[in-house]
Parts: structure tokens; C-alpha cells; sequence
């Protein structure tokens, strides 16, 4: 099969591109760099409709995958317009050019931000969607947008909404860095590494066993894994549809710190600062659903082995 994947310089990109390379599909990767790392690839911004229209002309793809969205919650507060007009309207014309095209299958990546504050956990996928933040609203109405061209226009799609996704490429060849990062993992791996005095931790009080917040965290390459079964799913047939992704249990804070410690084997120095806004205690998925209907089990489930992945891309390819 041949795959458009856009975005495909990002973090959860570049990790698809290579999986569906070692699954022999051949995979165009566009990509406007501003948040991604330099690869081969075309430069274009999704939101040039011209461009996409050559690429679609040049090119004919079985299904694309969207990772083209900024996904900084604070950001999205400070800035809204930048998140309406990247990841609402400029993901409104790539839809478009991929009717032109007649490319009819869409793997999505949305978030569990499109839930909001979790009215009970685990979260299944019928759970209220009431986002908080402009980052979550345009996760939400891209999947709105998306019921509705599948009834007009018979674009099919699956909306992959992700919970923490974690860790590196198993191979060491690929990882997670962000500028700025803002993703506990990584943060406490440059903690361990030395590239930063301490690690913050925001809230001691919660109603959690040991008072820091639980998130669900999921392997990069299982993550990976299920878009490829949710693209093979399309081309079977398969309705529109969503699913959660996330390994259906939670860590803490704490915990996540305790792993780093254990497997980098470093002292790992924390500070404590009061809870952040809108901090839920807990958000863990249920992802029952994709693995009934699309069969997939994350192979990378246990905390220490995702650490162990990040860990080993961090020094491996050590920042300067």
C-alpha cells in the first residue's frame, strides 16, 4: 500500500513512518518543520491547498495519516487562533484535497483532551466530550467534521485518541524531543541525565495513593501498532469509527520518578510546587474497545520498559 503521512517529522510521526516502512508500504512523509525534526521529505504546510493538490496529483495513496496538529495545552490557551487555524482549518483543507484526489481513508491522531475533565475512570470512548482548552475543542471538532463528511462524502476515518504517549523506538534509532519539552518523561530523563538541576512536582494532595496525579501512559511503537491495524481496518471496509489508546492502567508522578531512578540508576532530584489548573487526579483509559474490534495489545505495557526506551535514546543521542 502507499501512505501520505503528515506531520510525519514529528515525534509520533517519525516513529509511523518507520513502522510502516518495516511493514513494506511505501510512505510519503509532508511536513512543514515547525515542530518536527529535518528529514526527508516534502515541505508543505497542509493548509496550502495548491501544494497538497501536487502531491495528490504526483501520488496515488490507499489512506493518510494526520499527525499535523500542535498539541501544547498552554499554548493553545495563549494562542487560540494558532490551534483553530492549524489544527481545525488547515486539517478542513487537506479533507478537501483528499476528496479532489479521491482519497477516501483517514487515520486521525486525536487526543483524550476532546473528553475534558473525566466525569469517571477508566474513560471509555461514550464518555461526555467536553474539552477545556482550545488544543482539546479542535481535536473534538475535527472529529465532528469528520462525522460529517463520512455521511456527505463517504470519507472514511478512524480518530485514534491518544492518552500519554511515552518512551522511544525499540531500535534506538528514533525518540522523543521536543523544543520546549513539556512531557514528564522526557523531563525527568534530562533531570537524570544532568542537562536540568530538578524536576517539578505539581501537587502533592491528590486522592491518589501516594498524592501525585495518575496519567496512562503508552508506548510510542504500540501506539504506532494500533494506527496500523486502524488503516487496515479502512481498507477492509470498516465504518467510521474512534477508539482510545492507552494501556488501561495508571502511573503517578511518583512512580514515573521511582522507574527513571531505577532504571537510569541515577539520583533523580525533585521539588514540589502547588497543583496546576485544571490538573485532574486521575486519567486512565479504557481501551477495551480497539482491542475487541481491531485485536490490539500493546507489547510495551510495563513502566520500566518504557523508561528504559526513552532512557536509551537520551543517551544514545545526548543533547549538546
Amino acid at each position: 500500500m502507499k501512505f501520505l503521512v503528515v506531520g510525519g517529522a514529528g515525534y509520533i510521526g517519525s516513529h509511523m513512518v518507520k513502522k510502516l516502512l518495516d511493514a513494506g508500504h511505501d510512505v510519503e512523509v509532508v511536513d512543514n518543520f515547525s515542530g518536527g525534526h529535518r528529514l526527508p521529505a516534502i515541505e508543505l504546510d497542509i493548509a496550502d491547498a495548491p501544494a497538497l493538490d501536487a502531491v495528490f496529483a504526483e501520488h496515488h495513496f490507499d489512506a493518510v495519516f494526520h499527525f499535523a496538529s500542535f498539541i501544547q495545552v498552554g499554548e493553545s490557551v495563549a494562542e487560540p487562533a494558532k490551534y483553530y487555524q492549524n489544527n481545525l482549518a488547515a486539517t478542513l483543507t487537506l479533507l478537501q484535497a483528499m476528496l479532489r484526489a479521491g482519497v477516501k481513508n483517514l487515520v486521525f491522531s486525536s487526543s483524550a483532551a476532546v473528553y475534558g475533565d473525566p466525569q469517571y475512570t477508566p474513560i471509555d470512548e461514550e464518555h461526555p466530550k467536553a474539552p477545556i482548552n482550545p488544543y482539546g475543542r479542535s481535536k473534538w471538532m475535527v472529529e465532528q467534521i469528520l462525522e460529517d463528511f463520512d455521511h456527505a462524502y463517504g470519507l472514511k476515518s478512524v480518530s485514534l485518541r491518544y492518552f500519554n504517549a511515552a518512551g522511544a523506538d525499540p531500535d534506538g534509532e528514533l525518540g522523543e524531543r521536543h523544543e520546549p519539552e513539556t512531557h514528564l518523561l522526557p523531563l525527568i530523563l534530562q533531570a537524570a541525565a544532568g542537562r536540568r538541576s530538578t524536576i517539578t512536582v505539581y501537587g502533592r494532595d491528590y486522592d491518589t495513593p501516594d498524592g501525585t496525579c495518575i496519567r496512562d501512559y503508552i508506548h510510542v511503537s504500540d501506539l504506532c501498532s494500533a494506527h496500523l491495524l486502524a488503516v487496515d481496518y479502512l481498507l477492509e471496509g470498516g465504518a467510521s469509527t474512534a477508539f482510545n489508546l492507552g494501556n488501561g492502567q495508571g502511573f503517578s508522578v511518583q512512580q514515573v520518578i521511582d522507574a527513571a531512578r531505577r532504571v537510569t540508576g541515577r539520583d533523580i532530584v525533585t521539588s514540589d510546587a502547588p497543583r496546576r489548573a485544571g490538573d485532574p487526579p486521575r486519567l486512565v483509559a479504557d481501551s477495551s474497545r480497539v482491542r475487541a474490534l481491531l485485536g490490539w495489545q500493546p507489547k510495551f505495557a510495563s513502566l520500566d520498559q518504557i523508561v528504559t526506551h526513552a532512557w536509551n535514546w537520551e543517551q544514545k543521542y545526548p543533547w549538546s
